[in-house]
């Protein structure tokens, strides 16, 4: 970690006035980052307990949540459990996840980004406008788009940080202004108004497509052998500087649950996912044919977009100063900024990222659904991604969350999503799914808080 009692304030000079807030700081950091260590697998169960009494429970009342969900759909609903809803439930679920990844950073701050849904609508009608109206090829079109992502949040930033907009007020406002930017945008220029359709087949490939088999294995394998370096390299890290590493009977697990985990996944995804795998009675040629349906086989290509960014995020996060940073302003901004942390650029910082991503999950929605309308990026599509990463374990009130908050809290939605769309039809269907969510939301800060007030108690924030 970086040594922040030797690091300067704010106007240059050394820091020695409030020795205990950099203290304070150093520790929170501290927490936010570490991982339990001790020397048998017994002990480190114990200190994983001991965490979770302390009121550090992570993820885990929403991995609690999604088995116990994915169970009893399962039992319910046959069709629940079907291979093409499995993979359905990952394309449809990897917009809100891709803004939930972005909100992370956000929230790790103690912020809020209400404008984050219509941001990625402005930044797909960029595209789409790009695409249908001028024939820009793909590559500029994205880049153009997510450019358009960057500026929003360095705006949103700004006006956060140096005028001192609360964030809530900020992102209202840019949430009512954007909706009318993506409307305009849609409903003007040359080509096709209105719900514009994308003709591009690289952008249409991110949802509707699937990747050769091969390659869902080789992205597994990759992942895995990463997987593995990672955790190894750090137990021998800690391990070379006297520290206690992971048991390895732990990291043996963990390593065997991710490639058991992913491997089973990609040989679902492999098998045959059509509904309807019959024969059909099909004109081919003026002539009457039986004819077999194209198979839906392979991993998704949205799979590869969502891990690189996982994987990308999260690495910033926890293996860079940059991310002991934001985790630090998060727990303490007094404390970080008299031990010399560029508080007001990590805050811009964070929503650059934040809308970056709502671009990118913006594409991503726009890839499904095959065109660019306004109604896709409604106060839904921000719900869902706010939802995702608080239900997965990120504070709202900053400091803590991973980047695994956003897929946990992003699966647990999706099914929820999908289960009761199933399960009530009908005029009520959609209003069962929005209260159960908000049951679900509701319940996911009520634990954060809870926690909260149980760590304050026993010393731990």
């Amino acid at each position: 970690m970086t040594n922040l009692d030797d690091s300067t304030d704010s106007a240059g000079g050394t820091d020695t006035a409030a020795p205990e807030l950099d203290e304070s700081h150093e520790r929170l950091a501290a927490v936010a980052t570490s991982v339990p260590t001790a020397n048998t697998a017994r002990g480190y169960v114990g200190l994983y307990v001991q965490r979770v009494r302390g009121g550090e429970m992570g993820s885990l009342p929403a991995v609690a949540a999604l088995i116990a969900l994915i169970l009893l759909f399962s039992a319910i609903q046959p069709t629940f459990r079907g291979l093409y809803n499995f993979g359905n439930m990952m394309t449809e679920g990897s917009g809100p996840v891709l803004l939930a990844m972005g909100l992370v950073f956000v929230l790790l701050l103690g912020e809020i980004d209400l404008s984050a849904g219509f941001s990625g609508g402005v930044c797909a009608a960029v595209m789409v406008r790009l695409m249908v109206g001028y024939d820009v090829p793909w590559p500029i079109s994205i880049g153009a788009a997510l450019v358009t992502g960057i500026l929003i949040g360095l705006l949103i930033g700004l006006l956060r940080a140096k005028v001192r907009i609360p964030s809530f007020v900020v992102t209202l406002a840019f949430f009512l202004a954007f909706q009318g930017v993506a409307l305009y945008i849609v409903n003007n220029g040359p080509g096709a108004h209105g719900d514009v359709r994308i003709t591009d087949s690289v952008v249409l490939a991110f949802e509707n497509s699937q990747m050769p088999k091969w390659a869902g294995w080789l992205l597994a394998i990759v992942l895995i052998l990463g997987y593995a370096y990672v955790k190894l390299s750090a137990q021998r890290a800690r391990l070379r500087q006297g520290l206690v590493g992971e048991p390895t009977l732990i990291l043996v697990a963990k390593i065997g649950g991710l490639a058991v985990g992913a491997l089973l996944t990609v040989f679902l995804l492999n098998q045959n996912r059509a509904i309807n795998q019959k024969p059909i009675l099909t004109n081919v040629d003026g002539q009457i044919k039986l004819v077999s349906p194209p198979p839906v086989e392979g991993v998704p290509w949205v799979v590869l977009v969502l891990v690189v960014f996982f994987v990308i995020w999260t690495f910033v996060l926890s293996r860079t100063p940059y991310g002991r940073h934001v985790y630090a302003v998060g727990g303490n901004e007094e404390a970080s900024r008299r031990a010399g942390i560029p508080v007001d650029r990590v805050r811009v910082s964070v929503f650059v990222i934040g809308s970056f991503m709502a671009g990118v999950g913006g594409i991503m929605i726009a890839s499904n659904v095959a065109a660019v309308s306004v109604q896709n990026y409604s106060g839904n599509t921000l719900l869902l991604a706010v939802g995702a990463a608080v239900i997965g374990g990120t504070s709202l009130f900053g400091g803590k969350g991973r980047m695994m908050d956003a897929l946990v809290g992003g699966a647990v939605v999706e099914v929820i999503q999908n289960g009761m769309s199933n399960l009530v039809q009908g005029t009520n269907g959609s209003s069962v799914q929005y209260m159960v969510t908000g049951v679900v939301l509701l319940l996911a800060a009520t634990i954060d808080a809870l926690s909260r007030r149980r760590a304050g108690t026993s010393g731990l924030a």
